[in-house]
């Protein structure tokens, strides 16, 4: 679940509501660049959990590196980066934390393919999406990010052991949001994701009440089994 909040003791309530049904939190730029490395060593105070770090890093391979090793003693079971960033920049940032699932993010669910032609790719969403994971596994990434809709075509071409992560997942009748590559829950994992990531559709009904957020995620995480 995404804790994409400005409000420590917000993303603490989540946690607390969902910790039942939900094992890994995506901690992002919303709430590490406001509380950083201590505020996600309070949020583990809320419960047990794994944490998804995305920070989705793109600079040069020497800066990546040194960002990798300065927040890998925070234990991030996954740590995302930029396939795009190339290469040499995938293999700097797994080689600086070797037991942290460095995960190359392809392209972003928010984009068409319109807007992938807009800003250069050459080609659409799917086809540029599948290069990118190819690229990031023979670089040394360990996981990918993608939107549902490219899982099952990047899950043939990485093999098993590459473990997929897709964001643009909302059960269905849900709002899209800024959204534009989506599928519901079922539909993705069927599409071949080891991993979900789910924010909006659960954190909104922490404005109803607690209980309807943390009831909503148990009614997701039941629809999979």
């Amino acid at each position: 679940m995404a804790l994409d909040t400005q409000d420590l003791d917000t993303a603490k309530s989540w946690i607390s509501a969902t910790n039942s049904s939900i094992s890994i939190y995506k901690v992002g730029l919303e709430f590490f660049l406001k509380f950083g490395a201590k505020g996600l060593s309070d949020l583990k105070s809320s419960g047990e959990f794994q944490v998804f770090l995305d920070l989705k890093l793109h600079d040069i391979p020497n800066t990546v590196a040194g960002a990798v090793a300065s927040v890998k003693d925070l234990g991030p079971k996954f740590l995302t980066i930029h396939a795009s960033g190339g290469t040499e920049m995938i293999r700097a940032a797994s080689s600086a934390a070797p037991q942290v699932s460095i995960t190359a993010v392809t392209i972003l669910t928010s984009l068409s393919d319109k807007d992938v032609s807009g800003i250069g790719y050459a080609k659409g969403a799917k086809e540029s999406a599948i290069g990118l994971a190819l690229l990031a596994k023979n670089s040394g990434a360990r996981s990918i990010v993608c939107s549902p809709f490219e899982a099952r075509e990047i899950r043939k071409a990485v093999g098993p052991e590459i473990e997929i992560i897709t964001p643009g997942v909302r059960p269905a009748g849900e709002d899209l949001g800024d959204q534009k590559r989506v599928m519901n829950p079922v539909e993705a994992i069927a599409a071949g994701a080891n991993y979900l990531v789910i924010g909006r559709p659960i954190t909104d009904l922490a404005k109803i009440s607690l209980t309807q957020m943390s009831d909503g995620a148990a009614r997701i995480l039941d629809s999979l089994k």
